[in-house]
């Protein structure tokens, strides 16, 4: 009998061993295919510069973002992860760029304008500006892929609730199986995070799973050069934070 559970502990652990094997030499190839669609022409200095820190394409993979997607860009200011997203589904895929009206107004209209810019002359004819609330976007059921990058941390630092419900509205919009992406500054439990721009990991899971999601971490965007006490700003650490990489799905 003990000889029976030995070797049945080993065939589980290979097979285990074998899918985890395959998954992450699927999300290889994936974000290979990905950084390709990223090598464009239409892309920014500035914007490609940016890869470095973001790793866009492992971000996207790791997510399930394929050509063909509907995606959808949460927050999406001056819209760099919507132009990102718009090549890596290209033509025969969908991108939403979602920004408030209340948002759109900050910074004397800084965001509106840089997003109004990118999309200019029908430059990434593939996407589409939802100016709206979350709970207004007026999608149901029908994007494979969110994210929302670098900015989950001022609505719950705001008020935790209104997290949960953000996160609840944008369920709707997901087909059942989608996920959100969801990335931001790791911070300190003693902290204070709203005034660092930071919030935790264990704050993001928890909002989540309260929102009826189920998570899975990632450590791609992790620094543990970044000790979490200071400013995202910071001099020197703009760019280089300590970052968690959920992937928030919704249940079938």
């Amino acid at each position: 009998m003990r000889k029976l559970r030995h070797i049945s502990q080993r065939l589980f652990s290979g097979t285990l061993t074998t899918i985890l094997f395959v998954l992450s030499t699927h999300v290889i190839a994936g974000a290979g295919e990905i950084q390709s669609a990223l090598n464009s022409d239409k892309r920014t200095a500035g914007d490609s510069e940016r890869d470095a820190g973001r790793k866009p394409a492992e971000v996207l993979a790791f997510l399930g973002v394929n050509e063909g997607s509907t995606v959808l860009d949460l927050m999406a200011s001056g819209g760099w992860y919507t132009e990102v997203m718009s090549l890596a589904v290209g033509e025969s895929g969908k991108v939403y760029a979602q920004n408030s009206p209340a948002f759109l107004k900050f910074r004397d209209g800084y965001y509106d304008k840089a997003l109004t810019e990118r999309l200019a002359g029908n430059r990434l004819p593939n996407v589409q500006r939802i100016n709206a609330d979350f709970n207004a976007m007026g999608l149901e059921n029908e994007v494979d892929v969110a994210i929302t990058a670098l900015n989950f941390h001022d609505i719950y630092n705001r008020n935790p609730d209104d997290a949960i419900a953000m996160l609840k509205d944008v369920k709707k919009a997901l087909k059942p199986g989608g996920v959100i992406g969801l990335i931001d500054h790791d911070g300190n439990p003693e902290a204070d995070n709203n005034k660092l721009h930071r919030m935790t990991k264990a704050q993001a899971i928890a909002a989540a799973e309260a929102a009826g999601y189920e998570v899975t971490s990632s450590d791609l965007l992790s620094n543990s050069e970044d000790d979490h006490t200071q400013g995202v700003f910071g001099p020197g650490l703009r760019g280089k934070t300590d970052r968690f990489l959920l992937k928030l799905k919704k249940p079938m």
